[in-house]
């Protein structure tokens, strides 16, 4: 819902600034129309580009299901090798970012 009210009020905004561009009064009875539509635009935009991070999200925790399915089958098949531990197989690698403390280490001076 954030994303939708966010770039419709991006749009609205966009008027407002087009209007200071050409040095037009913000309010008139003549351009009032034009408010609504570009804040629709921006919202349907903003409801286009939720939609997109859900099917995202959803394909990441499907693509993680079956990685972890895949590990727990090979698991058993070899004999129980150690597949990760808890916290590698619920929270680790839900994003690209390592956690801090961990991965390249920083130069202190």
């Amino acid at each position: 819902m954030s994303k939708i009210l966010f770039w419709g009020g991006f749009g609205i905004a966009v008027r407002v600034w087009q209007l200071g561009i050409e040095m037009r009064p913000m309010f008139t009875r003549n351009t009032a129309w034009a408010y609504p539509l570009f804040g629709g635009i921006g919202a349907s935009f903003g409801y286009w580009l939720q939609g997109v991070e859900e099917r995202q999200l959803r394909i990441l925790q499907d693509t993680k299901e079956s990685l972890l399915e895949k590990r727990r089958r090979r698991a058993e098949r070899e004999g129980g090798i150690n597949i990760g531990t808890d916290y590698q197989k619920n929270e680790e690698g839900l994003f690209a970012s390592a956690p801090s403390g961990h991965g390249v280490p920083t130069k202190q001076h």
